[in-house]
């Protein structure tokens, strides 16, 4: 069971992290748009509805990458200091309660609308010969077909933390600096860092 979740757990980091070269992509385009309005004059009208979809398109297929890191904006003044099954009590809850029909609605609706879109061949209509739509609204029904099945991942980790009394283990990925372990990495202790700074706040670092 664990090896089935840290698999779908990885299926949705890789996602995650192959649609970030969108915050790429979107830098190189809002620049070469900006350098071309006002440097060149030559503005292109099609170039805000592509920078929205793509924006959308990356903000859309993040959801289950952030969802498998436990990273979603939550509530935690008070639920950090539950204990592991009281949080896997709730989040049961509130994700068969909420998660799951939204999601499901989100999943549903988005394949509706990205069909209705294909056999109209929807373009924008922000700009005359706008950019085709299609592709975009297609991303809908994926991104939540994606997020649904990390949904349930996150149920069976609450099942599990609920018979066990602890969190099943996540997949690596990056992560924040931890300033304790890198001390301990590269062997130095907090009167170290006092010295060299007392150093290093001397004129010209020298001793007296």
């Amino acid at each position: 069971m664990q090896k089935l979740l840290l698999t779908i757990d990885k299926l949705s980091t890789v996602i995650g992290q192959f649609f970030s070269w969108l915050i790429l992509a979107l830098t190189l385009m809002i620049s070469w748009e900006v350098f071309s309005r006002y440097v060149m004059d030559n503005p292109h009208p099609w170039a805000f509805d592509v920078m929205s979809m793509m924006y959308g398109t990356l903000f859309m297929m993040s959801g289950a990458y952030t969802l498998s890191k436990n990273g979603h904006v939550r509530g935690d003044v008070l639920y950090g200091f539950f204990p592991p099954r009281l949080q896997a009590g709730l989040d049961l809850v509130l994700y068969l309660l909420f998660f799951i029909p939204g999601v499901v609605a989100l999943a549903w609706a988005g394949y509706n609308f990205a069909a209705e879109s294909w056999v109209i061949n929807e373009h924008s209509n922000v700009t005359a010969n706008g950019p085709p739509v299609y592709p975009f609204k297609t991303i809908i029904p994926i991104a939540g077909a994606f997020l649904l099945a990390q949904g349930l991942v996150e149920i069976v980790r609450c099942i599990v933390c609920l018979k066990q009394g602890d969190w099943p283990s996540r997949g690596d990925d990056v992560a924040e600096v931890d300033v304790a372990k890198l001390k301990e990495m590269v062997h130095v202790k907090d009167e170290d860092i006092a010295k060299l700074d007392a150093f290093v706040s001397k004129p010209n670092g020298s001793e007296k």
